[in-house]
């Protein structure tokens, strides 16, 4: 499989002020490909290819031409990205079209070398002369082949060595099925044909993402008094932009710790395939009145990035995912049939029938998927997990 090792590094001052001008200067490379793409288009009506746009790139930048191409790519992905989801129905999605101050730099192929823990980035040829070459020194170096390098810089500089580890997982062919209600209180809700069931709370991110949002109000409105690229106002500037990445780096561990601890879960209760409701639309559907109470905790809401960490750990140990329409399976009950919406944490019905608002979700979700319509299953005791201690 192809893994990313993201690892810390030390250089020089000279090198990594280097590594902050070869940063400004690729976002300037993306936005010359935004700007030659709208002339393009304007020009003949027709989008520029591959091939053109790197003609128009070359020899115009000090940089190796490999890293060059790696920021042209990356546009044309984000292009054809867009044009995909247009086609299935999502229109207020844009083409890429704004500018960017920075944008990390890429070396692949034959632009960089590792000699033990030593990371040599080649800056290619430039009015004729060969350019020294960048050395930095790693922290940790995968075992195997290098293939492609990523500079990241989050509040400190980071490596990223993308490399293929050989082994292709095996999916696994007996098992049974399990299903997930994402949600934002409890992040995943999970069900298995045989009753087995769990839940991971999701209410350390929900606090994160409650600070975060308390922090950059407390400085919005600082800034609002401030004259705006005064020195305070910079001062602000920089201060919100440090929240909002330390809230990032604390949520992207979250969820990792989150996703491992379902997939260990599956591995002990030998699933062989998982589907998740895909709650694509609920935003969308929200009605005007509650929409502006709702908005925000939505906008919080990383399904996207749940449902991207699962598949790929899932993969590697053999088991498949699927999103699936979870239409009603958090209103109907299982046991008459009749519909309405939970109060508070359980779900209750006229019949007689209670249970976790969560785990009726993702029973629900299992049923419809395997018997085509909502039939109740016997749930066995929740395992509640909580993958980050509070405090």
């Amino acid at each position: 499989m192809y893994r990313t090792l993201k690892t810390p590094f030390r250089a020089s001052q000279t090198t990594i002020q280097q590594l902050f001008n070869i940063r400004r200067l690729s976002g300037t490379i993306w936005n010359d490909c935004v700007e030659l793409a709208r002339y393009y288009y304007r020009l003949g009506n027709k989008w520029i290819t591959q091939t053109e746009l790197q003609k128009e790139l070359k020899l115009l930048y000090p940089l190796h031409s490999q890293t060059i191409q790696a920021v042209a790519h990356k546009f044309l992905a984000a292009r054809v990205g867009t044009r995909e989801a247009r086609k299935k129905g999502h229109k207020n999605v844009g083409y890429p079209w704004k500018h960017k101050l920075v944008f990390n730099p890429k070396w692949v192929d034959d632009s960089f070398s590792v000699e033990g823990k030593t990371l040599i980035l080649s800056l290619g040829n430039w009015k004729g002369k060969r350019q020294k070459p960048l050395r930095i020194q790693l922290n940790k170096v995968p075992a195997e082949s290098v293939k492609e390098v990523e500079l990241v810089y989050d509040r400190k500089w980071y490596a990223c060595l993308s490399y293929d580890d050989g082994i292709e997982p095996k999916q696994k062919e007996d098992g049974v099925t399990a299903s997930i209600d994402p949600g934002e209180i409890h992040t995943i809700a999970s069900v298995t044909e045989k009753g087995n069931s769990c839940i991971i709370t999701g209410r350390y991110m929900r606090s994160i993402h409650q600070l975060r949002n308390k922090k950059l109000k407390e400085l919005q409105i600082l800034m609002s008094r401030c004259k705006k690229r005064s020195r305070q106002w910079k001062k602000y500037n920089r201060a919100k932009r440090y929240v909002r990445s330390k809230s990032q780096s604390q949520l992207e561990d979250a969820l990792h710790k989150t996703t491992k601890d379902f997939v260990d879960w599956c591995m002990q209760h030998d699933v062989n395939h998982v589907v998740i409701g895909n709650p694509e639309g609920v935003q969308r559907k929200t009605k005007k009145k509650k929409q502006k109470k709702t908005t925000q905790k939505l906008s919080n809401w990383s399904f996207g990035k749940i449902h991207n960490l699962l598949k790929y750990k899932l993969k590697a140990k053999g088991i498949t995912i699927e999103k699936v329409d979870e239409s009603y399976t958090s209103q109907t009950c299982p046991v008459c049939g009749n519909r309405n919406k939970a109060k508070g944490r359980n779900y209750t019905c006229k019949c007689g029938y209670k249970e976790h608002r969560d785990i009726h979700g993702a029973r629900n979700i299992l049923t419809k998927e395997l018997h085509g319509k909502m039939i109740y299953l016997p749930i066995k005791r929740a395992t509640y997990l909580r993958p980050v201690t509070l405090g």
